[in-house]
């Protein structure tokens, strides 16, 4: 049955019930946000730091001398030009030595005694500065990162499947516990080596909180709501950044700040026990012939938006009868995997695509941020920038792609990015300061815009039977360029220049593939693999038909044929009225004597003869 012009309508449409619960579906993309950004905090590296001094390298005479704190730093730290005290080497000085001045012959030795870290922006104590990660064990700090991304990744592509297995709502309540019980435990973590195995675990769940309610959210509206519900939980997401920094501030101390971030997960537990808040899915009800569940779901959603009304004859009752006649009686429930894809061209085609471009967009992010920093080092100047340049990217979706189309501002998307990262890549060294951060500025945007499209369009596109691991694998390649950079981080930038030179070639590869997808714009969702391998790419060029050739004849269109519709809506009115106890026209039986009796003679007769 086609669920947008059959069984949608007939429900109440995009209700008020249907606006509450998309309402309660945008709290978790704030608690994930949250939870997400705070590792930007928890391994920020403090702007300055060097070496504790180490009596144990000084000369006699400088530890009986009065000298400032200045000059002590001086004695013992190395000063590099154009940076600084050095972050990672000390002065040992010989142990006869008297003069203790700059011609004095001394070795440079790494810190033995630990560091002195500056303020770092927001918290007062975060991982780096806690389990001195920096110098030799600066690598931690990306590897951390790296297991964090792993773990979304992940996530993606099992509690995507789960998705499409127990449903949205059983998944998201799954991941809502597993990612407070993870969070909970990261607190009180203390050491090194087990905070980045609980942040994996953490991601994981995460990642299903995130995409069961992005799923939920999708198919609980029309297709001329699918667009903003979907941007307006960006929105959430920028405000938990926004919030970010203020709470990280309040806080102090990561471990407050992990258990701040976790509480919005522990609060989403209550859609356990109220469950008209976040509902099943009807739609993957329907797709996977859970038909009792179904009917049960379609009419809560039916009373809830005030569709039944007592002693008439609602919508409801017609559309369950369609459905029984829809579906046999003695239909078994059937689930799909990812797996059936290897069956497919045109969604395998259109996932590969897509996974492509939102790997683009995440991926490329690190060269446009990188020159952010360059141009000033100051943290809350990149960090608000980015947060800034994301919000505009939601405006700018929403007032674009419902009336220009998905495939064609994807395809816009794709150009600027490219465009962005060819100039700035071959162009940097010969522009002014202003224009590099410009054409970052632009391609942040663009590609913020590209990775967000790219999602929204995967779920649009995707069927719904196995929608959840379908996007689970886009998304999954999203998570998978994210990682890319702390791959450069790992390597001390390294890599960087051919990392740019990398994502800039994909970016003007894509602009080819993103010509072979489909469009989607005011079109239902398929639910089944037969609907999504019906989505063909529309023509390049709109051809109109020549005026110069008019058809011979003219022909008139149909006259009314028989619609199923209306036949069954008067079938299930039959059954009703028929059902009733007391009909208006029926006829009583009579009581009187029969005029003749059964040998034909009158009553007064007989008895006469008598």
């Amino acid at each position: 049955m086609e669920y947008e012009t059959k069984i949608y309508p007939q429900v109440g449409g995009y209700g008020r019930y249907n606006r509450i619960i998309t309402l309660f579906s945008w709290f978790p993309n704030f608690a994930v946000s949250l939870n997400l950004f705070t590792d930007v905090f928890f391994t920020l590296v403090p702007e300055s730091y060097h070496c504790k001094p180490d009596q144990a390298l000084l000369p006699p005479s400088a530890l009986l001398s009065n000298l400032s704190r200045q000059a002590y730093l001086n004695l013992t730290v190395p000063w590099l030009k154009g940076s600084g005290f050095s972050h990672c080497e000390l002065y040992k000085y010989p142990v006869n030595v008297s003069n203790y001045t700059d011609d004095v012959e001394r070795d440079v030795v790494s810190c033995t005694g630990g560091w002195e870290f500056s303020k770092p922006a927001g918290l007062q104590n975060n991982l780096v500065t806690e389990w001195n990660l920096v110098c030799d064990d600066y690598w931690k700090i990306p590897l951390q990162h790296i297991c964090f991304m792993t773990g979304w990744t992940l996530g993606y592509i099992l509690l995507g499947t789960l998705c499409d297995w127990l449903g949205r709502r059983r998944a998201l309540l799954l991941s809502v516990v597993l990612s407070g019980l993870l969070g909970i435990m990261a607190c009180i973590s203390n050491s090194p080596s087990a905070f980045p195995f609980l942040r994996l675990c953490q991601g994981s769940t995460l990642a299903g909180v995130f995409l069961s309610s992005y799923i939920a959210r999708l198919e609980w509206c029309d297709p001329s709501h699918r667009l903003m519900v979907s941007m307006v939980s960006g929105f959430f997401a920028v405000f938990a950044e926004l919030l970010l920094p203020g709470l990280a501030v309040l806080c102090r101390d990561w471990p407050v700040l992990q258990a701040v971030a976790t509480l919005p997960l522990l609060l989403l537990l209550s859609y356990w026990c109220c469950a008209s808040v976040f509902p099943e899915s009807p739609r993957w009800l329907l797709a996977t012939a859970q038909i009792p569940q179904a009917k049960e779901c379609l009419q809560s959603f039916s009373a809830r938006n005030g569709m039944c009304v007592s002693d008439e004859l609602y919508p409801a009752e017609t559309l369950l009868s369609e459905i029984d006649e829809a579906f046999p009686e003695d239909v078994q429930p059937e689930y799909h995997h990812v797996f059936e894809l290897r069956h497919t061209r045109v969604i395998w085609k259109n996932c590969l695509i897509l996974g492509f471009t939102l790997f683009i967009g995440t991926g490329i992010q690190y060269c446009f941020t990188r020159n952010l920093h360059i141009y000033s080092p100051h943290f809350y100047f990149s960090y608000f920038l980015r947060v800034l340049t994301g919000a505009l990217a939601c405006i700018f979706l929403c007032v674009t792609v419902d009336r220009y189309g998905r495939r064609g501002m994807l395809l816009l998307a794709a150009i600027i990015t490219g465009l962005s990262s060819l100039l700035l890549l071959a162009l940097t060294q010969y522009l002014h300061g202003g224009l590099v951060l410009v054409l970052s500025v632009v391609g942040l945007l663009s590609s913020q815009a590209l990775a967000m499209l790219s999602m929204f369009f995967g779920s649009e596109v995707m069927p719904t039977i196995v929608r959840g691991g379908t996007l689970g694998l886009i998304m999954s390649a999203g998570c998978i360029g994210m990682a890319a950079s702390s791959l450069m981080e790992l390597q001390n930038n390294g890599g960087y220049f051919l990392h740019h030179v990398i994502f800039a070639s994909f970016a003007v590869l894509s602009v080819l593939c993103i010509m072979l997808l489909p469009e989607s714009k005011h079109k239902p969702l398929p639910d089944s693999l037969k609907d999504g391998e019906r989505q063909r790419r529309p023509p390049l060029f709109l051809s109109r038909m020549s005026r110069d050739n008019p058809p011979l004849l003219r022909t008139e269109p149909n006259g009314p044929e028989y619609n199923r519709d209306n036949y069954s809506r008067l079938v299930s009115a039959t059954k009703k009225m028929l059902s009733k106890d007391t009909l208006p026209y029926k006829i009583s039986s009579s009581t009187q004597a029969p005029l003749l009796s059964s040998n034909g003679a009158a009553p007064d007769a007989q008895e006469d003869s008598s």
